[in-house]
């Protein structure tokens, strides 16, 4: 395996610094987003966490999560969607000979 020179990797270097570029790659600005999307995960995972506590705050209080969780993925979707998808799940059921609701 060959090394590369300075010149063949396209480094813009200070004497004494890091390379602030390797070929045409800003390496502050890909370090500052890179932080940024692990803070963001960091983020997400408290909330899944949150969402999670709330869900078993629910199932504590008699409710059915399962429910739950296709109520707000319901409320997500218009209306319009909603009774393509109901449109469709009918068809299916029809085809299947399974009683509609």
């Amino acid at each position: 395996m060959s090394t590369a020179t300075v010149e063949e990797l396209n480094l813009d270097t200070t004497p004494g610094d890091a390379p602030t570029s390797v070929n045409g790659v800003k390496g502050e600005e890909l370090k500052r987003i890179i932080e940024r999307i692990e803070n963001l995960e960091e983020q997400k995972k408290g909330i899944s966490e949150d969402i999670s506590l709330v869900k078993k705050e629910a199932k504590n209080d008699g409710f059915d999560v399962k429910t739950i969780n296709e109520i707000v993925k319901l409320r997500k979707k218009d209306s319009h969607t909603i009774a393509e998808e109901q449109q469709l799940m009918d068809v299916y059921k029809r085809a299947l000979g399974m009683p509609l609701d």
